[in-house]
């Protein structure tokens, strides 16, 4: 029988260490007992408690509609700026510019939360003084924040995939009289659509879990999901905390399994494709 090497006891701890801990707390969830430390039998209690805790709810629908919007833009401007980045390799600027939008990656969030808090705080200022429009940070502040953020990542999946595109296909549209802008929807959009949507995914699951940027660019009434849970492990684990983790991380696997299911039939369908040289004969 042959010996596990080192490598992979390595590789088994650190799934074990990250892995148990999401398992206790889907066991926890399903504790009939209020005090998370005590098991008292199973029970679905906690489960059905989350549709009548109105303030748990909102903050999980705040977080998701902010995610949402924050990855679809963050898609729009990252796709747009790593295009630029790839195919436009010299330009004045460029060096400043490609440093501005990979700025967020090593960039504290603490110093960008304080900096955008900042910013807010002077540009609600100028319009009262200006135009008299109240600017009140909430949702709106909160997804700008999260677009900053998240733009970086996007910008770092799509360049990988533009940079390993054939660009004579770009060329060949364009010489065949096709615009710029069709060549780019038709052409080059549906060959980077997976980086795409990784480039959304990560996105929608950055702004999920933020909690350092909403809680610098929030107002009241505009409370996200970890600024909710953090507030309420401060005073103790509730038994709805592990059942809102657990339906969450529950949505997280089937999304994760139902992309994984849809990317291995495409790639059966290519691979049951014939060759260029076949269907050209």
């Amino acid at each position: 029988m042959r010996r596990p090497d080192f490598s992979s006891v390595v590789l088994w701890l650190g799934l074990v260490f990250i892995y148990l801990p999401m398992i206790i707390l889907v066991i926890y969830s399903f504790n009939a007992s209020r005090l998370v430390t005590v098991w008292g039998g199973w029970s679905m209690h906690w489960y059905v408690g989350l549709l009548d805790n109105s303030q748990l709810m909102s903050a999980v629908k705040r977080s998701l509609q902010i995610a949402f919007y924050t990855a679809t833009a963050a898609v729009a401007l990252g796709t747009l700026a790593a295009f630029a980045m790839s195919r436009f390799q010299r330009f004045r600027g460029r060096t400043l510019f490609s440093g501005m939008v990979t700025a967020p990656l090593v960039m504290p969030e603490v110093i960008t939360g304080l900096s955008l808090l900042l910013l807010f705080v002077a540009l609600a200022q100028i319009l009262e003084s200006l135009f008299g429009v109240l600017f009140d940070r909430g949702m709106l502040t909160i997804w700008i924040a999260h677009t900053t953020f998240s733009v970086a990542y996007v910008v770092i999946v799509v360049s990988s995939r533009l940079g390993e595109l054939d660009q004579s296909i770009e060329e060949a549209a364009l010489d065949l009289g096709a615009p710029p802008w069709k060549t780019f929807l038709q052409i080059t959009v549906p060959m980077i659509a997976p980086s795409i949507l990784a480039g959304w995914l990560l996105a929608f699951t950055l702004s999920l879990d933020d909690l350092v940027l909403a809680s610098f660019v929030s107002g009241p009434g505009s409370t996200t999901l970890p600024m909710e849970i953090f507030s309420a492990v401060r005073l103790g684990v509730k038994p709805e905390i592990n059942a809102v983790a657990s339906v969450i991380l529950f949505a997280v696997s089937l999304l994760t399994l139902l992309i994984w299911f849809i990317a291995r039939r495409a790639d059966k369908r290519s691979r049951m494709l014939p060759p260029d040289d076949e269907l050209a004969g």
